[in-house]
């Protein structure tokens, strides 16, 4: 990749580590002040020699010896806890926005992603992107440093001997010039395979009882297999080419040795070169594969990083959820409906077909509406709407004849409650679950939802009573369903958004849930989504929905008369027992 590019995406690493700027200054200077006192060492070396051969007191270069051993010791222990710290508050800092990010985005925004996807980017790339932003920067400075400073060490003792030296050197930078960018490539590429690897695996095990019940175990490994094939491949190209640099690389300084002893040894038997200046300059070429493998380490380190950085910095452009409205929830009117819907067009995209047109709906603040309508008519539109998880294209949305716009998401969440039909586990205990949503409710108010929904006994077979954590395998689907509808009463909304909250109980519990519902609709007001028969009967009101418009709306008797597609709808809605109820 050119220059140019990178420059730009450097910019973006460098805004993680700006905020830190003055703890990465005193690194720098404990890491130039560790290559001080290593550059000085071998130079303190060339003094004991000295002083031996000379018969002179060896107390001042073996304190100096000494001191540098103490002071250098103590300056890498304070920059290695430094910077390791400084790591992990980058990668918090990182980890911290993201998440945040994530929930306040919008709904489309997110669930647009593959979740696992958006998983790797919090804890694999944050991971990355921890060594790029601290030490590596001020490796690669300090790299440089000590390289420059031991070739100009070199070049005190001996000019012939760092011709040798500067020959071997200028050939192992053009080897990792050449290499470097197709290591840094791979390794992108096998990052980015890793997380697509994350995105369907995680996908795969939400749907285990899927993929067994199909029998697509070997399809579906080996669909995910596919990614981390790739992976290993890039990474395996990046290991081989790795492998070669630092074998070439050291090769390189051993020869360079090999012929600074050769040609050492002839300049001191020809009284050119002092043997303690050999020794000393022995000693600065051992020491050269150090800043170069520091060099090359941490410029590897910096692309990954680099690139970690751009996927993070990708979140930045999911599109939140807009609060810039000044919140005014107490303004609205009471006699004004607690829903409204006023001639609204809403799509998924801004080039996607609308999913609803022109929906004019009123929810009144107490009874039952039920929205009906074949697959794809909307119905699930109107509650992303209601909830605001999508925003209208065209109209307007009221609630207590205040229009969304002038209020804050959380202005009108606050009023709904919702149970999705899937009820997804929320990560935590029963009682976690449980008070999601009204988090100060007491002991007293759990028990009496739990009765109602008839979870009353619930705890009596758990271990843990509503402690046990909640996962699909600790309770049912009906249970799980039943436990959401809890959570929804529990906080006593003044509309309750109900998308066939009773489709995985059995027909007792059906009925002690639609006891629920009549009593929330007496106080409040209930919208359902409906795909069973008796949701539809128990209605108050009833909306048809057809190609994303309100086709009619009436009571269960009414729209028999007078609509045919609620009479189809009806009649696949209908099973044998609620034949018998609806003729009984």
């Amino acid at each position: 990749m050119s220059v140019p590019i990178r420059f730009p995406r450097l910019r973006v690493l460098w805004s993680f580590a700006r905020p830190h700027r003055g703890a990465l200054a005193l690194g720098l200077a404990l890491a130039l002040a560790g290559s001080a006192a290593g550059l000085a060492t071998p130079l303190a070396t060339k003094w004991v020699l000295d002083s031996l051969g000379a018969s002179a007191s060896l107390s001042g270069p073996v304190i100096l010896m000494l001191s540098l051993l103490v002071v250098g010791s103590a300056v890498w222990l304070t920059q290695w806890i430094l910077l390791g710290s400084l790591g992990e508050r980058v990668v918090l800092a990182a980890r911290e926005a993201m998440v945040r990010r994530f929930f306040r985005a919008t709904v489309p925004a997110v669930t647009g992603r593959q979740s696992g996807e958006l998983v790797t980017r919090v804890t694999s790339d944050t991971v990355l992107l921890r060594e790029a932003a601290t030490s590596s920067v001020i490796g690669l400075i300090n790299g440089a440093v000590m390289l420059v400073g031991t070739l100009a060490m070199m070049a005190v003792l001996d000019l012939v001997l760092l011709a040798t030296t500067v020959a071997s050197v200028i050939v192992i930078a053009i080897l990792f010039g050449v290499l470097m960018p197709k290591i840094a490539v791979a390794k992108e590429k096998a990052q980015a395979h890793i997380g697509a690897l994350g995105g369907v695996l995680e996908g795969a095990l939400r749907a285990v009882r899927t993929v067994k019940a199909s029998r697509a175990e070997e399809r579906q490994a080996e669909l995910i297999m596919a990614d981390a094939r790739e992976a290993a491949r890039h990474s395996i190209a990046a290991v081989r080419r790795e492998a070669v640099a630092w074998s070439t690389a050291w090769t390189g300084i051993q020869l360079a040795i090999i012929l600074i002893l050769g040609i050492g040894a002839w300049r001191v038997a020809d009284g050119d070169l002092a043997v303690s200046a050999l020794i000393a300059f022995l000693l600065y070429a051992f020491g050269l594969l150090d800043p170069i493998t520091s060099l090359s380490q941490n410029v590897t380190a910096l692309q990954n990083g680099i690139a970690a950085a751009a996927r993070i910095r990708e979140i930045e452009a999911l599109p939140v959820e807009d609060d810039s409205a000044v919140s005014d929830a107490g303004t609205g009117s009471p006699s004004a409906p607690v829903l409204e819907l006023r001639g609204v067009t809403a799509a998924y995209g801004p080039d996607a077909e609308p999913a609803v047109r022109g929906v004019d709906l009123v929810v009144p603040r107490t009874g039952h509406t039920a929205i009906v309508g074949p697959s794809g008519a909307g119905k699930t539109t109107l509650f992303s709407l209601i909830l605001r998880f999508l925003e209208p294209q065209e109209g307007t949305l009221l609630v207590d004849g205040v229009p969304y716009r002038e209020l804050t998401h959380a202005d009108i969440r606050a009023r709904l409650a919702y149970v999705e039909q899937e009820t997804p586990v929320v990560p935590g205990t029963i009682r976690d679950n449980l008070l999601f949503s009204h988090p100060e409710a007491t002991q007293d108010d759990l028990d009496r939802v739990l009765r109602a929904v008839r979870l009353d006994t619930l705890a009596d077979g758990l271990e843990q009573g509503l402690d046990t954590p909640l996962s699909a395998t600790s309770v049912s689907g009906g249970q799980r369903q039943r436990i959401a509808m809890a959570r929804a009463v529990l906080a006593d909304p003044e509309v309750l958004l109900l998308d066939e909250a009773t489709a995985q109980v059995d027909g007792l519990t059906e009925a002690a849930l639609h006891e629920v519902i009549r009593a929330q609709a007496t106080r409040g007001a209930v919208v359902t989504i409906a795909h069973r028969l008796s949701t539809v009967v128990d209605a108050d009101t009833i909306i048809v929905l057809e190609d994303g418009r309100v086709r009619a709306r009436g009571t269960h008797t009414e729209l028999l008369a007078t609509d045919e597609l609620y009479r189809e709808l009806v009649a696949s809605l209908r099973i044998p027992d609620e034949d018998a109820v609806l003729t009984g």
